[in-house]
């Protein structure tokens, strides 16, 4: 049966996966993060940074499927290839850990949503809003489980549904755009920081909704042909890219930045309701929901889908590489809904789930993403067969500009995402000590000794700091 499964996606379901991964929680909660951070010139520059770091890491991810098509699974499998196994995995679990966390600010944000017009949820993390919660995160699993080709078509369905109401709010801020109010917004007046800590205070969010740009590349072994997966990761960037910057930006046209500011999340709401009315609060939020949900469906399939493929690979413990009589990774579905689930009923101890959620979810993606980079920028280096010279200098460049981008946006995400990242990497290397077990392998080289010995310094720093106030969640 799971060769059955194997390689029946085509190229707008590669597309779906990218573009549902990408628009889901985050591009509903972008015009209050921006208007909390910065003007219209700090947003246009933070697109221009994003935009442009994230493209070349798009092309990146588009050179390596089309120079190393052994290479399934993307994101795990290059940092491998390019710096040995135990960096394989670190990326593995560092892609699949923040996947879930991702997973999670879904839910977080669905209840917040809800919490308006039912009070009882809250903002997303109060006992009622966890537990239903619970009951969704167990209901998507089991519609899984059912097949990948059924998930990936209700995806593609709910992709197109989701993309309509955001459409309709930029088409309607259009109509409604104010050029004096615009240019009133242009220096971030609300904001004292200067223009680069304006900027800089949006980066981790520009992160987290371009997450899932390498969608199709993590499930290019179900894809039809190979080309397919470069080109639905470009199409799918460029698309999404066009929606959050609109969305980011026309609020800005119709409402003052202190009252973009001050909106409850999903923000998109609000701002459509100051609009027309209070109907434009729940058609966002009805959006949202089907957005999210959706998004929620392609996550769970990617989360399995990378604990599969590093099982397959020998960089996790073969457990994970079960698959049921549907051809889905069972096994590895089971485990990362129940880390899931964890992460669910820990955000009632926080104070802002949404926005921890966020951005350590982005940084955990940074160092696989980071990887990647590398590994195009080494290939690019070595030329032959894997960079002719008539495209090295290209690839060099491309690659080049995503180590940059993805190098700095590791340090721009602050101390405690670095060390909160390294309370998770370090005790996760068991399951790599697992691996290594089963197959009567060396456990490290010696840099990777050293590698692991600076992650559980950062975890045992991020325990002291927890437990003495130094980190609050």
């Amino acid at each position: 049966m799971a060769q059955d499964v194997e390689r029946k996606l085509g190229l707008p379901a590669l597309i779906g996966m990218v573009v549902g991964s990408m628009v889901g929680a985050g591009i509903f909660s972008l015009p209050r993060t921006f208007g909390g951070a910065t003007g219209v010139a700090g947003a246009v520059i933070a697109w221009a940074i994003a935009g442009g770091g994230m493209y070349a890491l798009a092309r990146v991810f588009q050179i390596l499927a089309e120079r190393k098509p052994d290479l399934d699974a993307g994101v795990f499998a290059y940092a491998k290839a390019g710096f040995g196994d135990y960096a394989g995995f670190l990326a593995a679990f560092g892609y699949w850990i923040g996947s879930c966390i991702g997973n999670v600010s879904y839910w977080v944000l669905i209840k917040s949503t809800l919490g308006a017009f039912f009070p009882f949820f809250g903002d997303g993390n109060t006992v009622a809003a966890i537990a239903t919660a619970s009951v969704g995160i167990w209901a998507f699993h089991f519609l899984i489980l059912k097949g990948v080709q059924q998930a990936a078509f209700i995806n593609a369905v709910v992709t197109v549904a989701k993309v309509i109401p955001i459409v309709l709010f930029i088409l309607i801020l259009l109509l409604a755009f104010k050029a004096d109010l615009f240019r009133a917004n242009l220096w971030g007046s609300f904001s004292h920081a200067g223009l680069f800590e304006q900027v800089r205070r949006t980066m981790l969010v520009t992160v987290f909704v371009f997450i899932g740009i390498e969608g199709a590349s993590v499930y290019s072994r179900h894809a039809q042909r190979r080309s397919h997966v470069g080109a639905a990761t470009l199409i799918g960037f460029t698309s999404v890219l066009m929606l959050m910057v609109l969305v980011s930006l026309l609020p800005y046209a119709v409402m003052t930045q202190a009252d973009i500011a001050g909106l409850r999340q999903p923000s998109m709401a609000g701002v459509l309701a100051h609009v027309v009315g209070p109907w434009g609060a729940v058609f966002v939020s009805v959006g949202l929901l089907i957005s999210v949900l959706g998004a929620y469906l392609a996550w769970s399939l990617i989360c399995a889908e990378v604990l599969f493929a590093a099982s397959r690979n020998n960089d996790m413990p073969a457990v994970f590489s079960r698959m049921n009589r549907n051809g889905v990774p069972s096994t590895a579905l089971w485990v990362s809904n129940g880390v899931v689930q964890l992460f669910v009923i820990s955000t009632y101890w926080s104070s802002d789930a949404f926005a921890l959620m966020l951005n350590l979810t982005s940084v955990m993606s940074l160092v696989p993403y980071l990887l990647v980079a590398g590994y195009g920028f080494t290939l690019a280096r070595r030329g032959g067969a894997h960079s002719p010279a008539e495209t090295r200098r290209r690839d060099l460049t491309l690659a080049g500009i995503a180590v940059v981008y993805t190098g700095f946006m590791v340090l721009a995400g602050g101390t405690k995402y670095m060390l909160l990242s390294a309370l998770l990497y370090a005790p996760g290397t068991a399951l790599y000590f697992w691996a290594r077990a089963e197959q009567g392998r060396r456990v490290f080289r010696r840099w990777e000794l050293w590698l692991f010995a600076a992650a559980c310094a950062g975890c045992f720093a991020a325990v002291v700091g927890l437990g003495r106030g130094w980190l609050v969640i």
